[in-house]
């Protein structure tokens, strides 16, 4: 097992699920890897969450210890000959507010960090829960978020969630015959019962034509996980 490069606490994740055309997505597979598609359906997700108490190689860097991040991501397998199948994902981009955090990610491990204006909001009331995230790109805010119930309820077996919250690796793009793997380890999460959601996002602007159609979709299906203390494992080539 390799080291461990960042743990971190990964907190209230909105995850906004789309079904997508699999040839959309095949431009942006690291070699090595295929679509992992889930009940004859291929999906991309649109997730925001709070990086809390981040600690990157034994350091705690002043100010970079809570932040939001925003993804669009998909779900991906690669077969190991020793491990058999492993279930990832990639990201299509990600966003935080931090530019350091942003370098670091993109050096290392290869990703597409960008760097945006942020804000989120958690309002916690008797029997609701709210949570909102949202980032500046293109002279306008977008925003998604949802409300629910207070008290988060342990994930089904073989449920929709459950695929969608349990990728344990990470998949990005090095070179066309090379990919780099990372292995992202936390336990079962919890979700909250949905009440009510909201998504107000460009895609198209802000991901590009693939994903314009995303727009105004209807998403499959919207979850809040409360998330846990997570460990991203340092990187390996895949040749």
């Amino acid at each position: 097992m390799s080291a461990a490069f960042l743990t971190a606490e990964w907190r209230r994740l909105v995850m906004v699920n789309y079904r997508i055309d699999p040839d959309q997505l095949k431009p942006f597979l690291p070699a090595h890897t295929e679509l992992d598609i889930w009940n004859d359906t291929c999906y991309v997700s649109l997730v925001g969450f709070r990086f809390l108490n981040t600690v990157i190689k034994g350091w705690r860097v002043p100010w970079h210890e809570h932040f939001t991040e925003i993804n669009l991501r998909f779900y991906v397998r690669r077969h190991d000959p020793v491990l058999g199948w492993k279930r990832g994902v990639v990201f299509i981009s990600e966003l935080v507010p931090l530019p350091a955090i942003a370098w670091v990610a993109n050096t290392v491990y290869r990703e597409h960090y960008g760097v945006r204006s942020m804000r989120h909001l958690w309002q916690e009331q008797r029997d609701l829960l709210q949570v909102e995230y949202a980032w500046k790109e293109n002279r306008r805010w977008h925003s998604f978020g949802v409300q629910s119930e207070a008290k988060s309820v342990p994930m089904k077996p073989g449920s929709e969630a459950e695929f969608i919250t349990e990728h344990f690796w990470g998949y990005a793009h090095r070179n066309a015959k090379q990919t780099i793997e990372y292995q992202v380890e936390h336990p079962r999460w919890e979700v909250y019962p949905i009440k009510a959601w909201h998504a107000e996002v460009d895609f198209g602007g802000v991901y590009g034509p693939a994903f314009a159609g995303l727009s105004k979709a209807e998403p499959l299906s919207v979850f809040l996980a409360e998330g846990s203390e997570v460990t991203v494992r340092s990187r390996q080539v895949i040749s």
